[in-house]
């Protein structure tokens, strides 16, 4: 299973950038996305930013994968899924029945 991570641009251009998350400092290609201005946060996968992301959003993905790497270490992991917590799970609109 391959996983997008969040990673924040330090600098660059519209063909590659200098990107950061927990002092890891990587080259990633900017191709699918352009240039941003650094401190943007995008979603790379295998080296690449695949998508622009909200401050939010980038949040509840770290959270996501930090709950994920709890678990596996048997942690408390919960919290890190806050906004999950008290809600019902949704089906996407095509799933939903009469839906063609």
């Amino acid at each position: 299973m391959c996983i997008g991570i969040p990673m924040t641009v330090v600098e660059g251009d519209e063909h590659a950038a200098m990107c950061e998350r927990r002092g890891e400092v990587r080259r990633v290609s900017m191709l699918l996305v352009g240039a941003v201005p650094a401190g943007t946060q995008v979603l790379v996968h295998v080296d690449s930013a695949v998508r622009v992301l909200e401050a939010g959003e980038a949040r509840q993905i770290d959270d996501a994968l930090d709950g994920v790497a709890a678990a596996l270490a048997g942690q408390p992991f919960e919290h890190l899924f806050a906004d999950l917590i008290d809600r019902e799970p949704e089906l996407p609109d095509f799933l939903r029945p009469g839906a063609r």
